[in-house]
């Protein structure tokens, strides 16, 4: 009988083991893959990026710049680089937050690069337009909703505001998610874009810049990681209360109409935010 006994626990632990090394392998392909797919959206940001710079080459060219214009020119052209390199170096997913980082600063400095040379006033250092990071600064926020979702308070980009104030679709940024071919709103992409979005925006927290609903979706884990239940409680009926909880990427986003702008999603999991 204890023979018998001995051998069941050997099987069990066996196939407990065989199971156990299989979920981490498909785990780790699963990450691995998330990560190929926001290394290649962050790259399509630093071309953008790279194509800005070019721009504000031919825009300069024969130009006196100021120190200031010298100096703003020169954190342009950094930040391009720094964003380029770190790319290239990026081994794990939180390394995806220097470069959106770099992109967003560098992208205020070419904003006062082309406001100097324009004899204009320097654009006061605001959240990256919601709707697509790689349009800049915001310039104000609007009150914005999907279909079917509750109006939010959100930064944007000039060119957005005067889009949805005549009843247009904004320019939304889409990244690549699932099957790596699928495109989708980049605050739908789930938890794989939590550093992607810190990057952009995690230097405007407690700013009193970023509306505080979307500052809890970006840094907290509504647009990429878990949240327990009362802040996802306390977000859902447009308070910022709550605790934040969990790591990027652990548990789901509760409650009835979850998800950033609400509706009649059933809460927030890894497929991102229901509407």
């Amino acid at each position: 009988m204890g023979t018998v006994f001995l051998l069941i626990l050997i099987v069990l632990g066996t196939i407990f083991f065989i199971s156990h090394r299989k979920e981490k392998k498909r785990k780790r392909e699963l990450l691995e893959e998330e990560l190929k797919q926001v290394k290649r959206s962050a790259e399509e940001d630093v071309t953008s990026f790279g194509e800005e710079v070019a721009e504000l080459d031919i825009l300069t060219a024969g130009v006196e710049l100021d120190e200031g214009g010298a100096q703003d020119y020169k954190r342009a052209l950094d930040s391009y680089d720094t964003a380029k390199e770190t790319l290239e170096k990026v081994d794990e997913q939180s390394d995806i937050r220097h470069v959106t980082e770099a992109l967003e600063d560098g992208r205020y400095a070419g904003k006062c690069v082309r406001a100097r040379v324009a004899g204009e006033p320097l654009p006061a250092r605001r959240p990256p337009c919601f709707f697509n990071p790689q349009h800049g600064p915001s310039v104000e926020d609007i009150d914005w909703a999907p279909a079917g979702g509750q109006l939010r308070p959100v930064p944007v980009c000039a060119a957005d505001a005067e889009r949805v104030a005549v009843g247009a679709e904004p320019a939304v940024r889409k990244v690549v998610t699932g099957d790596g071919h699928t495109r989708r709103a980049y605050w739908e992409a789930g938890p794989a874009y939590a550093e992607y979005n810190r990057g952009y925006f995690n230097s405007y927290a407690g700013s009193g810049l970023l509306p505080g609903v979307l500052m809890g979706a970006m840094l907290f884990g509504g647009m990429g990681g878990g949240w327990d239940g009362s802040y996802a409680e306390g977000f859902n009926d447009g308070s910022a209360g709550g605790d934040a909880g969990g790591d990027a990427g652990g548990g789901d986003f509760g409650g009835d109409g979850g998800g950033l702008f609400g509706g009649d999603g059933g809460g927030f999991d890894f497929g991102g935010f229901d509407f």
